[in-house]
């Protein structure tokens, strides 16, 4: 359709208008975002506390639903991210969704190190505290079966408690964005080449590895991503619902906690170095972690642009564990908009509940 000269001042001042408007409401949102202000409330789904031990916290959410599925489900977080990643806001909540299908969800929030958690190794998380969750698990929900759902260094908890601990009631183990060929962290062994990299020192040094070392370390792989996120909210602060979704997200990835030291040392030596996982040369606390051991279901989920725990350093997983029942889901994406926002709403989520629930009765 062709304008008619007539029609031009017309269109000519709409556009006026409506960009006016929009540069109005950057003004005032822009204020409101450099001041911190309306900041979202995040984690809102009922829960209840059901064990504890130093900083570590397992909660039973609140079931929503008459009846639920016949296996508990354990979700197990990454030691840097806070658990509020899988329960952000109301409609954008992995858990609320997990909940509204009939599962019986559990969270394993291994909590904020304190300066004396800095001796903790990945044998006080994986053959410890995990096992300790486990039994309370079973206990409550009074079913010997479970299954288990790691977000990032969350799987591979997983994967490690489910090669060291063969015999136990594993039903299903789903891995979300996990990696396990450390040789496809390209990027980050070059930037801890052990040439110039003096892990004991940072750690006999730092003792916890600090938050913002943390998140610095993360954004060196990406750099100029924090800043093309403020080019495009400048772009869209007209947009409440932009926004909103800009704090949540914004929030996630800057709330990063301390790394405990020898935990640290030990996944950079051991895991990124050597990368022994994969060569099945893991031994923690004299226990060799064999994933070939691994029979349960496992779910392994990737996403195609996923910087920190990138696709070739994921793919590997479902042919190093010895199970039968097994299959890999690859996504468009990157490393958040694999478990948050419309691409993990309208397909991560479904496709899990679809795997998990006919392996949860």
């Amino acid at each position: 359709m062709v304008t008619q000269p007539a029609e031009i001042p017309f269109v000519l001042t709409e556009q006026v208008r409506v960009e006016t408007t929009r540069t109005f409401d950057r003004t005032l949102r822009s204020l409101d975002v450099v001041l911190g202000r309306r900041q979202p409330d995040v984690g809102l789904t009922p829960r209840d506390l059901i064990y504890s031990r130093g900083t570590l916290r397992l909660y039973r959410y609140r079931p929503v639903t008459g009846e639920v599925y016949r296996v508990p489900l354990i979700l197990v977080m990454s030691l840097i991210s806070k658990p509020y990643i899988l329960d952000l806001v109301p409609g954008q909540s992995f858990v609320e969704y997990l909940l509204r299908q009939g599962f019986d969800v559990y969270m394993i929030d291994w909590g904020v190190p304190r300066p004396e958690d800095h001796n903790l190794r990945l044998e006080d998380y994986v053959l410890d505290m995990m096992p300790r969750c486990v039994q309370e698990v079973q206990s409550v929900a009074r079913e010997r079966d479970f299954s288990v759902l790691g977000y990032c260094m969350g799987g591979l908890f997983g994967l490690m408690y489910g090669g060291a601990f063969p015999q136990a009631p594993m039903r299903n183990l789903a891995c979300v964005a996990t990696p396990v060929d450390f040789e496809g962290m390209r990027l980050m062994r070059r930037w801890a080449d052990p040439a110039w990299f003096d892990v004991d020192r940072i750690v006999e040094t730092l003792g916890n590895i600090p938050a913002d070392t943390v998140l610095s370390s993360l954004e060196m792989l990406r750099p100029l991503d924090r800043w093309l996120s403020y080019v495009r909210l400048w772009d869209n602060l007209w947009d409440e619902g932009y926004v909103d979704n800009w704090r949540v997200r914004y929030r996630w990835l800057n709330d990063q906690i301390p790394f405990p030291g020898e935990c640290y040392r030990q996944t950079v030596k051991e895991l990124l170095w050597a990368n022994k996982l994969i060569k099945q040369e893991l031994t923690l606390g004299g226990r060799r972690i064999d994933l070939r051991s691994v029979t349960c279901s496992v779910f392994h989920v990737m996403a195609e642009h996923d910087h920190i725990a990138p696709y070739e350093a994921a793919k590997p997983l479902t042919s190093i564990v010895g199970s039968v029942d097994k299959q890999d889901l690859v996504l468009r994406g990157g490393h958040v908009s694999l478990i948050s926002g419309a691409n993990a709403i309208l397909r991560l989520w479904p496709t899990m509940n679809d795997w998990l629930s006919i392996r949860s009765v």
